[in-house]
Protein backbone atom coordinates (compact mmCIF):
# COMPACT_ATOMS: atom_id res chain seq x y z
CA UNK A 1 0.00 0.00 0.00
CA UNK A 2 1.03 3.59 -0.59
CA UNK A 3 2.77 5.80 1.94
CA UNK A 4 0.41 8.29 3.54
CA UNK A 5 -0.97 9.30 6.89
CA UNK A 6 -4.07 7.32 7.92
CA UNK A 7 -6.69 9.12 9.97
CA UNK A 8 -7.64 7.68 13.36
CA UNK A 9 -10.91 7.95 15.31
CA UNK A 10 -9.88 11.32 16.75
CA UNK A 11 -9.21 12.78 13.28
CA UNK A 12 -12.53 11.52 11.93
CA UNK A 13 -14.53 12.76 14.93
CA UNK A 14 -12.90 16.16 14.56
CA UNK A 15 -13.85 16.35 10.88
CA UNK A 16 -17.41 15.23 11.55
CA UNK A 17 -17.86 17.92 14.21
CA UNK A 18 -16.39 20.56 11.91
CA UNK A 19 -18.77 19.62 9.07
CA UNK A 20 -21.76 19.72 11.42
CA UNK A 21 -20.76 23.23 12.50
CA UNK A 22 -20.34 24.35 8.91
CA UNK A 23 -23.65 22.83 7.84
CA UNK A 24 -25.36 24.95 10.52
CA UNK A 25 -23.46 28.05 9.42
CA UNK A 26 -24.54 27.52 5.80
CA UNK A 27 -28.17 27.05 6.86
CA UNK A 28 -28.07 30.31 8.83
CA UNK A 29 -26.54 32.13 5.85
CA UNK A 30 -29.21 30.80 3.46
CA UNK A 31 -32.02 31.67 5.87
CA UNK A 32 -30.70 35.22 6.29
CA UNK A 33 -29.84 34.80 9.98
CA UNK A 34 -26.21 35.49 9.07
CA UNK A 35 -24.93 38.22 6.74
CA UNK A 36 -22.32 37.60 4.06
CA UNK A 37 -19.88 39.71 6.07
CA UNK A 38 -20.41 37.44 9.09
CA UNK A 39 -20.31 34.27 6.98
CA UNK A 40 -17.21 35.13 4.95
CA UNK A 41 -14.49 34.26 7.51
CA UNK A 42 -16.33 31.05 8.40
CA UNK A 43 -16.64 29.81 4.82
CA UNK A 44 -13.06 30.82 3.97
CA UNK A 45 -11.59 28.72 6.77
CA UNK A 46 -13.57 25.82 5.30
CA UNK A 47 -12.13 26.44 1.84
CA UNK A 48 -15.21 28.02 0.27
CA UNK A 49 -14.69 31.11 -1.92
CA UNK A 50 -17.29 33.22 -3.70
CA UNK A 51 -15.98 33.62 -7.23
CA UNK A 52 -17.28 35.31 -10.38
CA UNK A 53 -19.97 32.77 -11.27
CA UNK A 54 -20.36 30.43 -8.29
CA UNK A 55 -18.76 29.24 -5.10
CA UNK A 56 -15.37 27.56 -5.41
CA UNK A 57 -14.30 24.81 -3.00
CA UNK A 58 -10.55 24.34 -2.45
CA UNK A 59 -9.57 20.95 -1.03
CA UNK A 60 -6.21 20.35 0.64
CA UNK A 61 -3.92 17.54 -0.46
CA UNK A 62 -1.33 17.72 2.33
CA UNK A 63 2.25 17.42 1.04
CA UNK A 64 0.65 16.34 -2.27
CA UNK A 65 0.03 12.68 -1.44
CA UNK A 66 -3.14 10.72 -2.34
CA UNK A 67 -4.21 7.12 -2.59
CA UNK A 68 -6.57 5.64 -5.18
CA UNK A 69 -9.55 5.73 -2.82
CA UNK A 70 -9.07 9.46 -2.27
CA UNK A 71 -8.68 10.14 -5.99
CA UNK A 72 -11.97 8.36 -6.65
CA UNK A 73 -13.69 10.51 -4.03
CA UNK A 74 -12.27 13.63 -5.70
CA UNK A 75 -13.77 12.33 -8.94
CA UNK A 76 -17.13 11.76 -7.26
CA UNK A 77 -17.15 15.31 -5.85
CA UNK A 78 -16.54 16.56 -9.40
CA UNK A 79 -19.54 14.57 -10.67
CA UNK A 80 -21.99 15.34 -7.88
CA UNK A 81 -21.10 18.90 -6.93
CA UNK A 82 -19.31 20.41 -9.94
CA UNK A 83 -19.51 20.11 -13.72
CA UNK A 84 -17.55 16.88 -13.95
CA UNK A 85 -13.99 18.07 -13.48
CA UNK A 86 -11.52 19.46 -10.95
CA UNK A 87 -8.56 21.84 -11.21
CA UNK A 88 -5.22 20.93 -9.60
CA UNK A 89 -3.44 24.05 -8.36
CA UNK A 90 0.07 25.36 -7.64
CA UNK A 91 -0.41 24.70 -3.90
CA UNK A 92 -1.04 20.93 -4.17
CA UNK A 93 -4.78 21.55 -3.79
CA UNK A 94 -7.73 20.73 -6.02
CA UNK A 95 -10.43 23.30 -6.73
CA UNK A 96 -14.05 22.85 -7.78
CA UNK A 97 -15.38 25.96 -9.48
CA UNK A 98 -19.16 25.37 -9.57
CA UNK A 99 -20.18 24.31 -6.05
CA UNK A 100 -23.64 25.34 -4.80
CA UNK A 101 -23.72 26.84 -1.32
CA UNK A 102 -26.54 24.56 -0.18
CA UNK A 103 -24.47 21.50 -1.22
CA UNK A 104 -21.08 22.58 0.17
CA UNK A 105 -21.40 20.71 3.48
CA UNK A 106 -22.46 17.55 1.61
CA UNK A 107 -19.32 17.81 -0.51
CA UNK A 108 -17.19 18.16 2.64
CA UNK A 109 -18.92 15.13 4.19
CA UNK A 110 -18.09 13.04 1.11
CA UNK A 111 -14.47 14.21 1.23
CA UNK A 112 -14.27 13.32 4.93
CA UNK A 113 -15.14 9.70 4.09
CA UNK A 114 -11.75 9.54 2.37
CA UNK A 115 -9.84 11.51 5.05
CA UNK A 116 -9.85 14.71 3.00
CA UNK A 117 -10.92 18.22 3.98
CA UNK A 118 -10.80 21.89 3.02
CA UNK A 119 -9.88 23.35 6.41
CA UNK A 120 -7.50 26.34 6.25
CA UNK A 121 -7.19 26.31 2.48
CA UNK A 122 -8.08 29.98 2.73
CA UNK A 123 -8.11 32.74 5.33
CA UNK A 124 -5.29 34.44 7.24
CA UNK A 125 -3.97 31.22 8.71
CA UNK A 126 -1.36 28.56 8.02
CA UNK A 127 -2.39 27.03 4.69
CA UNK A 128 -1.87 23.56 3.23
CA UNK A 129 1.69 22.34 3.86
CA UNK A 130 3.34 21.48 0.54
CA UNK A 131 6.32 19.29 -0.33
CA UNK A 132 8.39 17.66 -3.06
CA UNK A 133 6.27 15.47 -5.32
CA UNK A 134 9.14 12.93 -5.47
CA UNK A 135 9.43 12.71 -1.67
CA UNK A 136 10.35 9.27 -0.38
CA UNK A 137 11.55 7.96 -3.75
CA UNK A 138 13.91 10.63 -5.13
CA UNK A 139 17.46 9.56 -5.80
CA UNK A 140 18.85 12.87 -4.52
CA UNK A 141 16.90 12.87 -1.25
CA UNK A 142 18.45 13.06 2.22
CA UNK A 143 15.25 11.90 3.89
CA UNK A 144 11.50 11.78 3.21
CA UNK A 145 10.16 15.19 4.32
CA UNK A 146 6.47 14.19 4.39
CA UNK A 147 6.36 12.95 8.02
CA UNK A 148 7.47 16.45 8.99
CA UNK A 149 4.83 17.90 6.69
CA UNK A 150 2.25 15.84 8.56
CA UNK A 151 3.59 16.98 11.93
CA UNK A 152 3.33 20.61 10.79
CA UNK A 153 -0.19 19.98 9.44
CA UNK A 154 -1.40 18.57 12.76
CA UNK A 155 0.27 21.35 14.76
CA UNK A 156 -1.05 24.15 12.56
CA UNK A 157 -4.66 23.00 12.11
CA UNK A 158 -6.89 25.22 14.26
CA UNK A 159 -3.85 26.49 16.17
CA UNK A 160 -5.43 28.92 18.67
CA UNK A 161 -2.69 31.53 18.29
CA UNK A 162 -2.31 31.53 14.51
CA UNK A 163 -5.87 31.41 13.17
CA UNK A 164 -6.02 35.15 12.47
CA UNK A 165 -2.56 36.17 11.28
CA UNK A 166 -1.89 39.49 9.52
CA UNK A 167 -2.17 37.57 6.22
CA UNK A 168 -2.20 34.05 4.80
CA UNK A 169 0.86 31.96 5.61
CA UNK A 170 2.44 29.22 3.50
CA UNK A 171 5.01 26.58 4.46
CA UNK A 172 6.87 24.20 2.12
CA UNK A 173 9.36 21.44 2.95
CA UNK A 174 11.82 19.41 0.91
CA UNK A 175 14.39 16.72 1.58
CA UNK A 176 16.32 17.09 -1.68
CA UNK A 177 19.01 19.32 -3.11
CA UNK A 178 16.79 19.98 -6.13
CA UNK A 179 14.12 22.31 -4.81
CA UNK A 180 11.03 20.75 -6.36
CA UNK A 181 8.90 22.31 -3.58
CA UNK A 182 9.94 25.92 -4.35
CA UNK A 183 10.75 26.51 -0.67
CA UNK A 184 12.42 29.87 -1.34
CA UNK A 185 9.18 31.53 -2.44
CA UNK A 186 7.23 30.58 0.71
CA UNK A 187 6.69 32.43 3.98
CA UNK A 188 8.70 29.63 5.59
CA UNK A 189 10.76 27.17 3.58
CA UNK A 190 12.28 24.09 5.21
CA UNK A 191 15.09 21.92 3.82
CA UNK A 192 16.38 18.72 5.39
CA UNK A 193 20.18 19.03 5.59
CA UNK A 194 23.14 17.32 7.27
CA UNK A 195 25.58 19.17 9.53
CA UNK A 196 29.31 18.59 9.82
CA UNK A 197 28.70 15.83 12.38
CA UNK A 198 26.49 13.96 9.93
CA UNK A 199 23.30 14.71 11.86
CA UNK A 200 20.09 15.42 9.94
CA UNK A 201 18.21 18.60 10.75
CA UNK A 202 16.59 21.57 9.04
CA UNK A 203 17.70 24.67 7.20
CA UNK A 204 15.01 27.29 7.79
CA UNK A 205 14.26 29.95 5.16
CA UNK A 206 11.94 32.85 5.87
CA UNK A 207 10.33 35.76 4.04
CA UNK A 208 9.88 34.40 0.54
CA UNK A 209 6.80 35.07 -1.55
CA UNK A 210 5.48 36.34 -4.85
CA UNK A 211 2.45 38.59 -5.41
CA UNK A 212 2.75 42.38 -5.50
CA UNK A 213 6.26 42.31 -4.01
CA UNK A 214 8.16 39.20 -5.16
CA UNK A 215 11.02 38.24 -2.83
CA UNK A 216 13.32 35.23 -2.57
CA UNK A 217 13.44 33.94 1.01
CA UNK A 218 16.53 34.21 3.20
CA UNK A 219 18.14 31.65 5.49
CA UNK A 220 17.39 32.42 9.12
CA UNK A 221 18.84 29.19 10.60
CA UNK A 222 21.51 27.06 8.91
CA UNK A 223 20.82 24.02 11.06
CA UNK A 224 17.98 23.24 13.46
CA UNK A 225 17.77 19.93 15.33
CA UNK A 226 14.65 17.99 14.36
CA UNK A 227 13.04 17.92 17.81
CA UNK A 228 13.11 21.73 17.94
CA UNK A 229 11.15 22.25 14.72
CA UNK A 230 7.76 23.22 16.13
CA UNK A 231 9.26 25.48 18.82
CA UNK A 232 11.21 27.33 16.15
CA UNK A 233 8.24 27.62 13.81
CA UNK A 234 6.14 28.98 16.66
CA UNK A 235 8.88 31.51 17.41
CA UNK A 236 8.81 32.76 13.81
CA UNK A 237 5.01 32.91 13.78
CA UNK A 238 4.92 34.79 17.11
CA UNK A 239 7.34 37.42 15.87
CA UNK A 240 5.30 37.81 12.69
CA UNK A 241 2.02 37.95 14.61
CA UNK A 242 3.49 40.63 16.88
CA UNK A 243 5.05 42.91 14.24
CA UNK A 244 3.26 42.05 10.98
CA UNK A 245 1.27 44.91 9.45
CA UNK A 246 -2.50 44.78 9.96
CA UNK A 247 -3.25 48.25 8.64
CA UNK A 248 -2.28 47.55 5.02
CA UNK A 249 -3.18 44.31 3.23
CA UNK A 250 -0.37 44.83 0.70
CA UNK A 251 2.28 45.10 3.42
CA UNK A 252 0.97 42.40 5.74
CA UNK A 253 3.03 39.38 4.60
CA UNK A 254 6.07 38.22 6.55
CA UNK A 255 8.27 38.95 3.51
CA UNK A 256 7.56 42.68 3.99
CA UNK A 257 8.48 42.46 7.68
CA UNK A 258 11.77 40.75 6.83
CA UNK A 259 12.44 43.27 4.08
CA UNK A 260 11.77 46.25 6.34
CA UNK A 261 13.76 45.16 9.41
CA UNK A 262 16.35 42.99 7.62
CA UNK A 263 17.13 39.31 8.04
CA UNK A 264 19.64 39.97 10.86
CA UNK A 265 17.07 41.79 13.01
CA UNK A 266 14.46 39.15 12.15
CA UNK A 267 16.87 36.43 13.25
CA UNK A 268 17.61 38.31 16.47
CA UNK A 269 13.88 38.59 17.30
CA UNK A 270 13.16 34.95 16.46
CA UNK A 271 16.16 33.62 18.38
CA UNK A 272 15.16 35.72 21.40
CA UNK A 273 11.64 34.27 21.27
CA UNK A 274 13.12 30.80 20.81
CA UNK A 275 15.46 31.25 23.81
CA UNK A 276 12.61 32.55 25.95
CA UNK A 277 10.80 29.28 25.40
CA UNK A 278 13.76 27.12 26.38
CA UNK A 279 12.24 26.36 29.78
CA UNK A 280 9.03 25.04 28.20
CA UNK A 281 9.76 24.11 24.58
CA UNK A 282 7.31 22.36 22.28
CA UNK A 283 9.67 19.42 21.93
CA UNK A 284 8.55 16.53 19.77
CA UNK A 285 8.58 13.21 21.68
CA UNK A 286 10.53 10.51 19.83
CA UNK A 287 7.59 8.10 20.01
CA UNK A 288 5.33 10.64 18.25
CA UNK A 289 7.89 11.13 15.49
CA UNK A 290 8.24 7.36 15.11
CA UNK A 291 4.46 6.88 14.95
CA UNK A 292 4.03 9.43 12.19
CA UNK A 293 7.10 8.18 10.32
CA UNK A 294 5.59 4.68 10.39
CA UNK A 295 2.79 5.92 8.12
CA UNK A 296 5.44 6.74 5.52
CA UNK A 297 7.47 3.53 5.82
CA UNK A 298 9.28 2.66 2.57
CA UNK A 299 7.40 0.52 0.09
CA UNK A 300 8.34 -3.17 0.13
CA UNK A 301 9.63 -3.24 -3.43
CA UNK A 302 9.84 -6.58 -5.21
CA UNK A 303 13.34 -6.97 -6.71
CA UNK A 304 13.42 -6.02 -10.40
CA UNK A 305 16.03 -6.17 -13.16
CA UNK A 306 17.49 -2.68 -13.57
CA UNK A 307 16.73 -2.61 -17.31
CA UNK A 308 14.04 -5.20 -18.20
CA UNK A 309 14.29 -6.67 -21.70
CA UNK A 310 10.65 -5.87 -22.60
CA UNK A 311 11.18 -2.25 -21.58
CA UNK A 312 14.32 -1.96 -23.68
CA UNK A 313 12.55 -3.53 -26.65
CA UNK A 314 9.70 -1.03 -26.38
CA UNK A 315 12.19 1.86 -26.27
CA UNK A 316 13.78 0.61 -29.48
CA UNK A 317 10.50 -0.08 -31.28
CA UNK A 318 8.36 2.96 -30.35
CA UNK A 319 9.76 6.47 -30.83
CA UNK A 320 6.78 8.10 -29.10
CA UNK A 321 7.24 5.88 -26.05
CA UNK A 322 10.98 6.61 -26.00
CA UNK A 323 10.30 10.35 -26.14
CA UNK A 324 7.83 10.05 -23.25
CA UNK A 325 10.36 8.08 -21.18
CA UNK A 326 13.04 10.71 -21.83
CA UNK A 327 10.67 13.56 -20.89
CA UNK A 328 8.47 12.25 -18.09
CA UNK A 329 10.55 9.78 -16.08
CA UNK A 330 12.79 10.60 -13.12
CA UNK A 331 15.40 8.43 -11.43
CA UNK A 332 14.08 6.25 -8.60
CA UNK A 333 16.14 5.22 -5.59
CA UNK A 334 15.12 1.58 -6.18
CA UNK A 335 16.72 -0.24 -9.17
CA UNK A 336 14.22 -1.35 -11.78
CA UNK A 337 11.65 1.33 -10.83
CA UNK A 338 10.84 4.79 -12.17
CA UNK A 339 9.04 7.94 -11.04
CA UNK A 340 6.46 8.84 -13.68
CA UNK A 341 5.06 12.35 -14.10
CA UNK A 342 1.66 12.52 -15.75
CA UNK A 343 1.27 15.89 -17.47
CA UNK A 344 -2.26 17.27 -17.13
CA UNK A 345 -1.62 19.61 -20.03
CA UNK A 346 -2.57 18.27 -23.46
CA UNK A 347 -1.60 20.67 -26.25
CA UNK A 348 -4.25 23.37 -26.36
CA UNK A 349 -5.82 22.09 -23.14
CA UNK A 350 -6.46 23.71 -19.76
CA UNK A 351 -3.46 23.32 -17.43
CA UNK A 352 -4.23 21.29 -14.31
CA UNK A 353 -7.75 20.20 -15.24
CA UNK A 354 -8.86 16.56 -15.00
CA UNK A 355 -12.30 15.14 -15.60
CA UNK A 356 -13.99 12.79 -13.16
CA UNK A 357 -13.49 9.91 -15.59
CA UNK A 358 -9.79 10.74 -15.95
CA UNK A 359 -9.40 10.87 -12.15
CA UNK A 360 -11.06 7.46 -11.83
CA UNK A 361 -8.76 6.08 -14.52
CA UNK A 362 -5.70 7.50 -12.73
CA UNK A 363 -6.88 5.84 -9.50
CA UNK A 364 -7.04 2.53 -11.37
CA UNK A 365 -3.53 3.06 -12.73
CA UNK A 366 -2.20 3.91 -9.27
CA UNK A 367 -3.57 0.63 -7.91
CA UNK A 368 -2.23 -1.37 -10.83
CA UNK A 369 1.17 0.21 -11.31
CA UNK A 370 2.13 2.53 -8.40
CA UNK A 371 1.45 0.75 -5.11
CA UNK A 372 -1.86 2.64 -4.76
CA UNK A 373 -0.20 6.05 -4.58
CA UNK A 374 -0.48 9.33 -6.50
CA UNK A 375 1.27 12.65 -5.96
CA UNK A 376 0.13 16.15 -6.89
CA UNK A 377 2.84 18.58 -8.01
CA UNK A 378 2.99 22.34 -7.49
CA UNK A 379 3.23 22.71 -11.27
CA UNK A 380 -0.24 21.22 -11.85
CA UNK A 381 0.77 17.70 -12.84
CA UNK A 382 0.41 14.30 -11.16
CA UNK A 383 3.02 11.68 -10.30
CA UNK A 384 2.95 7.88 -10.04
CA UNK A 385 5.95 7.30 -7.76
CA UNK A 386 6.44 3.52 -7.67
CA UNK A 387 6.29 2.18 -11.25
CA UNK A 388 8.24 -0.91 -12.32
CA UNK A 389 10.15 -0.25 -15.52
CA UNK A 390 8.72 -3.48 -16.89
CA UNK A 391 5.23 -1.93 -16.61
CA UNK A 392 6.06 1.33 -18.36
CA UNK A 393 4.92 0.30 -21.89
CA UNK A 394 1.52 -0.81 -20.55
CA UNK A 395 1.17 2.32 -18.39
CA UNK A 396 2.04 4.54 -21.35
CA UNK A 397 -0.68 2.89 -23.45
CA UNK A 398 -3.23 3.52 -20.69
CA UNK A 399 -2.20 7.16 -20.38
CA UNK A 400 -2.58 7.55 -24.13
CA UNK A 401 -6.12 6.21 -23.81
CA UNK A 402 -7.14 8.87 -21.25
CA UNK A 403 -5.31 11.75 -22.96
CA UNK A 404 -2.46 12.24 -20.48
CA UNK A 405 0.53 10.80 -22.35
CA UNK A 406 2.08 14.07 -23.50
CA UNK A 407 5.88 13.91 -23.63
CA UNK A 408 6.50 17.59 -22.92
CA UNK A 409 7.37 17.84 -19.22
CA UNK A 410 9.38 21.01 -18.41
CA UNK A 411 8.92 22.36 -21.92
CA UNK A 412 7.05 25.39 -23.23
CA UNK A 413 3.90 23.26 -23.52
CA UNK A 414 4.00 22.34 -19.81
CA UNK A 415 2.53 25.69 -18.79
CA UNK A 416 1.38 26.73 -15.31
CA UNK A 417 -1.75 28.88 -15.38
CA UNK A 418 -4.09 30.09 -12.66
CA UNK A 419 -7.89 30.08 -13.31
CA UNK A 420 -7.71 33.79 -14.15
CA UNK A 421 -10.64 35.92 -15.19
CA UNK A 422 -12.60 32.89 -16.41
CA UNK A 423 -13.37 32.14 -12.74
CA UNK A 424 -11.52 34.31 -10.23
CA UNK A 425 -13.07 37.47 -8.81
CA UNK A 426 -9.60 38.95 -8.19
CA UNK A 427 -8.22 38.49 -11.70
CA UNK A 428 -7.59 41.27 -14.20
CA UNK A 429 -7.17 39.04 -17.24
CA UNK A 430 -7.65 35.52 -18.50
CA UNK A 431 -4.82 33.03 -18.09
CA UNK A 432 -6.33 29.81 -19.45
CA UNK A 433 -6.94 30.90 -23.09
CA UNK A 434 -3.43 32.37 -23.30
CA UNK A 435 -1.94 29.10 -22.04
CA UNK A 436 -4.03 27.15 -24.55
CA UNK A 437 -2.92 29.30 -27.49
CA UNK A 438 0.76 29.20 -26.57
CA UNK A 439 0.79 25.45 -25.90
CA UNK A 440 -1.00 24.74 -29.19
CA UNK A 441 1.61 26.80 -31.07
CA UNK A 442 4.71 25.32 -29.47
CA UNK A 443 3.37 21.77 -29.85
CA UNK A 444 3.76 22.00 -33.63
CA UNK A 445 6.21 19.38 -34.98
CA UNK A 446 9.82 20.14 -34.08
CA UNK A 447 9.19 23.35 -32.15
CA UNK A 448 9.52 21.95 -28.61
CA UNK A 449 12.64 20.00 -29.53
CA UNK A 450 14.13 23.13 -31.06
CA UNK A 451 13.44 25.29 -27.98
CA UNK A 452 14.35 22.75 -25.30
CA UNK A 453 13.52 23.03 -21.58
CA UNK A 454 11.71 26.24 -20.66
CA UNK A 455 9.02 26.95 -18.10
CA UNK A 456 6.16 29.35 -18.84
CA UNK A 457 4.03 30.51 -15.91
CA UNK A 458 0.92 32.69 -16.24
CA UNK A 459 -0.99 34.66 -13.59
CA UNK A 460 -4.24 36.51 -14.17
CA UNK A 461 -3.41 39.14 -11.54
CA UNK A 462 -0.69 40.43 -9.24
CA UNK A 463 -1.50 37.79 -6.59
CA UNK A 464 0.69 35.49 -8.71
CA UNK A 465 -1.12 32.19 -8.19
CA UNK A 466 0.52 31.10 -11.46
CA UNK A 467 4.01 31.83 -10.02
CA UNK A 468 4.83 34.00 -13.06
CA UNK A 469 7.66 35.81 -11.25
CA UNK A 470 9.75 32.60 -11.19
CA UNK A 471 8.88 31.40 -14.67
CA UNK A 472 11.70 31.25 -17.18
CA UNK A 473 9.06 33.20 -19.08
CA UNK A 474 6.40 34.81 -16.91
CA UNK A 475 3.14 36.40 -18.00
CA UNK A 476 1.12 38.70 -15.75
CA UNK A 477 -2.38 39.73 -16.78
CA UNK A 478 -3.14 43.42 -16.27
CA UNK A 479 -6.18 45.58 -16.95
CA UNK A 480 -5.85 48.66 -19.17
CA UNK A 481 -9.10 50.58 -19.42
CA UNK A 482 -11.11 47.38 -19.47
CA UNK A 483 -8.79 45.61 -21.95
CA UNK A 484 -6.68 42.55 -21.12
CA UNK A 485 -2.91 43.00 -21.49
CA UNK A 486 0.06 40.85 -20.44
CA UNK A 487 3.40 41.87 -18.95
CA UNK A 488 6.31 39.58 -19.87
CA UNK A 489 9.17 38.71 -17.51
CA UNK A 490 12.28 36.72 -18.43
CA UNK A 491 14.88 34.78 -16.46
CA UNK A 492 12.92 33.78 -13.38
CA UNK A 493 13.74 30.51 -11.64
CA UNK A 494 12.08 28.59 -8.80
CA UNK A 495 15.32 26.89 -7.73
CA UNK A 496 14.38 23.38 -8.87
CA UNK A 497 17.77 23.01 -10.59
CA UNK A 498 20.57 23.06 -7.97
CA UNK A 499 22.93 24.53 -10.58
CA UNK A 500 20.82 27.69 -10.82
CA UNK A 501 19.74 29.86 -7.92
CA UNK A 502 16.14 30.94 -7.42
CA UNK A 503 15.49 34.30 -9.03
CA UNK A 504 12.72 36.77 -9.86
CA UNK A 505 12.24 37.45 -13.56
CA UNK A 506 13.00 40.82 -15.17
CA UNK A 507 10.19 42.79 -16.82
CA UNK A 508 10.82 42.86 -20.56
CA UNK A 509 8.90 46.00 -21.53
CA UNK A 510 5.39 47.37 -22.05
CA UNK A 511 2.56 44.86 -21.70
CA UNK A 512 1.12 43.26 -24.84
CA UNK A 513 -2.54 42.96 -25.75
CA UNK A 514 -4.23 39.57 -25.54
CA UNK A 515 -4.18 39.34 -29.33
CA UNK A 516 -0.43 40.03 -29.48
CA UNK A 517 0.93 38.07 -26.53
CA UNK A 518 1.29 34.67 -28.23
CA UNK A 519 3.15 36.32 -31.12
CA UNK A 520 5.33 38.04 -28.51
CA UNK A 521 6.26 34.70 -26.96
CA UNK A 522 7.10 33.33 -30.41
CA UNK A 523 9.47 36.28 -30.86
CA UNK A 524 11.07 35.57 -27.47
CA UNK A 525 11.78 32.02 -28.62
CA UNK A 526 13.12 33.20 -31.99
CA UNK A 527 15.46 35.57 -30.16
CA UNK A 528 16.64 32.78 -27.88
CA UNK A 529 17.40 30.46 -30.81
CA UNK A 530 19.43 33.25 -32.44
CA UNK A 531 21.23 34.29 -29.25
CA UNK A 532 22.16 31.02 -27.55
CA UNK A 533 25.86 30.22 -27.66
CA UNK A 534 25.35 26.52 -28.32
CA UNK A 535 22.41 24.15 -28.88
CA UNK A 536 22.65 22.96 -25.28
CA UNK A 537 22.67 26.43 -23.69
CA UNK A 538 19.34 26.66 -21.86
CA UNK A 539 16.91 29.55 -22.11
CA UNK A 540 17.68 30.75 -18.58
CA UNK A 541 21.45 30.53 -19.19
CA UNK A 542 21.08 32.61 -22.34
CA UNK A 543 18.99 35.27 -20.58
CA UNK A 544 21.47 35.47 -17.71
CA UNK A 545 24.38 35.73 -20.14
CA UNK A 546 23.05 38.38 -22.56
CA UNK A 547 20.40 40.12 -20.44
CA UNK A 548 16.89 41.00 -21.56
CA UNK A 549 17.68 43.85 -23.97
CA UNK A 550 18.26 41.68 -27.10
CA UNK A 551 14.94 39.96 -26.43
CA UNK A 552 13.23 43.31 -25.99
CA UNK A 553 14.55 44.51 -29.34
CA UNK A 554 13.07 41.46 -31.09
CA UNK A 555 9.68 41.54 -29.33
CA UNK A 556 9.02 45.26 -29.76
CA UNK A 557 10.60 45.75 -33.19
CA UNK A 558 8.37 47.74 -35.56
CA UNK A 559 6.63 45.64 -38.16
Amino acid sequence: MGQLYRYDDYDRAFLAERITQFRDQVARRISGDMTEEQFRPLRLQNGLYLQLHAYMLRVAIPYGTLDARQMRVLAEVARRFDKGYGHFTTRQNIQYNWVKLEEAADALALLAEADLHAIQTSGNCIRNVTSDQFAGVALDEIEDPRPWGEIIRQWSTLHPEFGFLPRKFKIAITGSESDRAAVKIHDIGIRLVKNDAGETGFEIIVGGGLGRTPIIGKVIRDFLPKVQLLTYLESILRVYNRYGRRDNIYKARIKILVQEIGIDKMREEVEAEFAARAADPLTLPPDLIETIESHFAPVAYAPQPPEPAAYQAALAADKAFAAWVKSNLAAHKEPGYAIVTVTLKPAGGIPGDATADQMDALADLAERYSDNEIRVTHVQNLVLPHVRKADLPALYAELQRIGFAEAHLNTAADIIACPGLDYCALANARAIPIAQEISARVAKPGRLEEIGPVQIKISGCINACGHHHVGHIGLLGVDKNGEEFYQITLGGHAGDDPARSAAIGTILGPSLSKDAVADGIDKVFDAYLALRSAPDESFVETVRRVGTHPFKERVYAAG
